[in-house]
């Protein structure tokens, strides 16, 4: 898309293309078209106070495009940018590498050099006062029953103590190895159960509230799409005042803010709370929770798991007695303030009241969604999610749709640039602008400032549209063949993604004792170690599936074949996402294209993202599902995919893939 830029206004500041200019020349790099591109349109998005939406591709160079921009606008300003970002190596990239570089480099040409901070939840952050005070225990269910799992959360336990003797952070993510879940809650609070800076003892030296005093003083915050959510959508603020914000990792944002509004109601919780009011107040009120507890569990063993259209009476009733015997407990603990002199017994209280409001607040919520009787007015949807041998059943329930959120809270009262390399679903950025919420009354432009791959020339998409539509009794005879005979082209260097855990264990099984390559599948070891394994040895082939989708960054001759076995639609028996796409056909619209079609369309883009990392690279996507060339939306499907050359013989690609093999091999010999 061509954009027009108005002229920079006058300013004392110099002009972001400067500031870019002397960005990349210290960076050791070049400047690219699109990332100029990219800089102007935030530069001008930040000055007009408009939504942006920008497609970048692999290679762009985008965060350099967009703090460049932010950086200037928060001197200009003098309020900080914030940054969020969906993943922690992102997080870790911005903070460790990319921003310490860009500070030292523009810090002559600017009023200061800029200084930035990372931001997360306070669950993140080690709590000095429980760390030292006789703060109510977690108690989980697995160590009564596993010695061994005793064991080790006591050996971490250790470990956390001895390093909070040291750690001048208290951030979780600094302590190498990491701990389990289990063990890290000893020692953290979450905003609900904090005591707060003024009443905590521990107060004036809390990890969490040094970090948030630090980001205040900052002209850039990075924190993740989690917080961004809380902050925007809880009723305290979280994060620094700030006007702008940046989204990286766009793509990622609907799921994450869903996640964090997604209630959780099971026995578990119901018993946590039990544990937690304890003798703060009358054994029988508390009894009386316990008894209820003890129904839903029964309840939910015996219920089968899926989503819960309509509310059977028995459920209606046990939900109606958690609720009542909940609040029960919440007015015989008194005021919430009682006690606020005595910090130990002040913190009993606060644990117990965020338990209890969270089994109270989770119970209404789950009666309220089936309030109205036309599909098309509902709001949420409840379902029951089945247990493991480590977690109970637990009933669960989420937005239909997070877009009134999003536009009311994010985008109604700050500037919003989104990006991702996969943006643009069908060629148009309008189906992710409607999850967002951007559309009517709300100013925003998308552009997509391309990519520096020659894709025509660097890679080819086959898609093998002689093979049987996939079926649901695992991978046919007739895909394993055809990956085996495209993995033996290349020697190897394949990634392989799958719709399903499944069936990539299935065609590591059929395959590895057939090929003459290493095979390595996802759940072998930690997958940061399969990848680095895979990227360090060129015969080796890597199959896995959803984390390897969007997780994956290996450049060079390691990778020149992408397999996915089919088009990535979210499984039909998905309680959200057949939920949301019968909600939007009760409004009028097509299920499937806005969320079926949607989920798959950015899920491929995603995968056929992993082939081509550096300008070097090139190779084959290789889509084994016939429905991308013969079905009706495999026209919208391919349109969200790069420009790739695109074949269905399948004697091309093999032969291509055989003569990337054989220059490898010269190149190693020669």
């Amino acid at each position: 898309m061509r954009v027009a830029f108005s002229a920079v206004p006058d300013s004392h500041l110099p002009s972001v293309d400067e500031l870019l200019s002397i960005a990349v020349n210290a960076l050791g790099g070049s400047e690219r078209q699109g990332q100029i591109t990219m800089v102007q349109a935030v530069r001008q998005a930040l000055d007009d106070k408009t939504h942006l939406a920008v497609q970048a591709g692999t290679g762009t160079g985008k965060s350099v495009a967009y703090l460049v921009p932010s950086i200037r606008h928060a001197m200009d300003s003098e309020k900080p940018v914030v940054i969020s970002t969906a993943t922690i190596a992102l997080q870790r990239q911005l903070v460790d590498r990319d921003l310490p570089r860009l500070s030292e480099a523009l810090g002559k040409e600017l009023p200061h050099e800029p200084t930035f901070a990372i931001l997360k939840g306070r669950r993140n952050y080690l709590c000095r006062y429980k760390a030292t005070a006789g703060w109510p225990e977690e108690d989980e269910q697995d160590q009564l029953f596993d010695p061994r799992e005793v064991s080790a959360t006591g050996r971490m336990v250790q470990r956390i103590q001895e390093w909070a003797e040291e750690t001048e952070t208290g951030d979780r993510d600094e302590l190498v190895p990491g701990v389990s879940e289990q063990a890290w809650r000893q020692f953290s609070v979450s905003a609900q159960e904090c005591l707060g800076a003024t009443r905590c003892p521990s107060g004036a030296e809390c990890f969490a509230e040094l970090a948030r005093a630090r980001a205040g003083e900052v002209d850039v915050v990075v924190t993740n799409h989690a917080l961004l959510a809380i902050d925007a959508m809880g009723d305290l603020p979280v994060l620094p005042e700030h006007e702008v914000v940046v989204v990286d990792e766009a793509h990622e944002l609907v799921d994450r803010v869903t996640s964090v509004v997604t209630g959780e109601l099971s026995d578990t919780s119901v018993m946590l709370a039990v544990r937690r009011v304890g003798r703060l107040i009358e054994q029988p009120i508390a009894d009386q929770l316990m008894e209820a507890g003890e129904d839903l569990k029964a309840l939910l063993t015996a219920a089968p798991p899926g989503r819960i259209d309509e509310l059977p009476e028995v459920l209606g009733l046990t939900l109606a007695l958690v609720r009542d015997t909940a609040w029960r407990c919440i007015t015989a603990l008194g005021p919430r303030n009682a006690d606020k002199d005595d910090p130990d017994k002040a913190g009993q209280r606060k644990a117990a009241f965020t338990a209890l409001d969270e089994v109270h607040d989770t119970a209404v919520r789950m009666l309220e969604a089936y309030g109205h009787a036309a599909e098309a007015d509902r709001a949420e949807v409840v379902w029951l999610d089945a247990g493991t041998d480590r977690r109970p059943p637990m009933l669960r329930v989420a937005p239909l749709s997070v877009s009134g959120m999003l536009r009311d809270k994010l985008f109604g009262e700050r500037t919003v640039v989104l990006t991702s390399a996969t943006l643009a679903l069908g060629g148009t950025f309008d189906p992710l602008a409607a999850q967002w919420g951007l559309g009517e009354g709300r100013s925003w432009q998308g552009i997509d400032v391309g990519s520096p791959f020659d894709h025509p020339r660097a890679g080819i998409l086959y898609v093998a549209k002689h093979l049987p539509q996939p079926g649901r009794d695992g991978l046919p005879q007739a895909y394993l063949d055809e990956i085996a005979e495209l993995i033996e082209a290349t020697g190897g260097r394949t990634l392989g993604l799958f719709s399903s855990m499944r069936a990539a264990k299935a065609a590591t099984e059929a395959l590895r004792d057939r090929l003459d390559v290493p095979l390595l599948c996802q759940g072998d070891d930690s997958t940061m170690l399969l990848v680095k394994q895979f990227a360090d040895d060129e015969p080796t082939c890597l199959f896995g599936t959803l984390s390897l989708w969007q997780g994956v960054d290996v450049p060079g001759p390691s990778l020149r074949l992408v397999i996915i076995d089919r088009v990535p639609f979210p499984r039909p028996d998905d309680p959200l996402t057949s939920a949301r796409q019968r909600h939007v056909a009760a409004k009028g619209g097509n299920g499937f294209m806005a969320v079926a079609a949607n989920h798959a369309a950015l899920l491929l883009a995603q995968g056929a993202g992993r082939l081509l990392r550096a300008q070097d690279d090139k190779g084959v996507i290789a889509v084994l599902d016939p429905r991308l060339a013969t079905a009706r939306y495999s026209g919208f499907l391919l349109g969200s995919l790069p420009p790739f050359w695109r074949t269905n013989d399948p004697a091309i690609p093999r032969a291509a893939l055989k003569r990337l093999a054989e220059t490898a091999s010269e190149a190693r010999d020669g």
